[in-house]
């Protein structure tokens, strides 16, 4: 009965406050470091504009793995996203991914409510129901499919509540909801599924913890917002 009552509460407050960028209208920056197997290796940093109905989020996301002097993952990227009315409008990303070049350009088709988009990966129109999948937006647990922000391919997934948890971040407590983020085809290749725990403070509406395993355990954390 607990796990009902949590994802009610989720739900409840995703079809309000998180679907809603009126919720973020009081931040500026949420700013996140990135761990590899407990080691601070680099951070994803997101900044927010408003302006009347519309609202931008500027992210800079930089890391890299090292081994013996050998350079084994290095990601640089940029990105920008555009929302007006609470929608997305607009989404443009360039990311170096070990010295390969990667990019979304993706607008939105007004007239059919689907995205147009030009990426690395998948170019072509999809339903306007899927979200960027950057992790300052808590939509993302509530989504069936995700936009990769690198390269713009199209990924579905299913999100399931496990459990409440406190979590410890930086000497402070979170009274926590935990979640299982993972792909829905479960057949595609290792290094192609998504698998994420997720930490949701409801408290303050923020995903604060993103954890995974691939070549060592991952983790994003929340340092900072403001």
């Amino acid at each position: 009965m607990k796990k009902y009552f949590y994802l009610f509460i989720i739900l409840l407050i995703g079809s309000n406050a998180f679907a809603n960028t009126n919720h973020y209208k009081s931040i500026t920056k949420i700013e996140m470091d990135v761990l590899r197997n407990g080691e601070k290796i680099g951070f994803s940093n997101y900044f927010f504009k408003h302006k009347n109905n519309e609202m931008e989020v500027k992210n800079n996301t930089e890391f890299e793995v090292k081994l013996l002097g050998v350079n084994l993952l290095s990601i640089k990227s940029n990105s920008v996203e555009k929302y007006k009315n609470n929608k997305l409008v607009s989404f443009n990303s360039n990311t170096i991914q070990n010295n390969k070049k990667k990019y979304v350009i993706l607008k939105v088709n007004e007239d059919n409510n689907k995205f147009i988009i030009n990426g690395s990966s998948f170019k072509g129109k999809t339903k306007n129901n899927k979200v960027i999948g950057n992790w300052w937006n808590t939509n993302i647990l509530s989504a069936t499919s995700q936009i990769s922000p690198l390269s713009g391919s199209i990924k579905e997934q299913t999100v399931k509540l496990i459990k409440k948890e406190i979590v410890i971040i930086n000497d402070r407590s979170y009274d926590a909801i935990k979640f299982k983020l993972k792909s829905k085809n479960q057949d595609l290749p290792e290094d192609k599924k998504l698998d994420f725990d997720i930490w949701l403070d409801p408290k303050e509406g923020f995903i604060i913890k993103i954890s995974y395993e691939r070549m060592g355990k991952w983790e994003y954390i929340l340092n900072n917002y403001e």
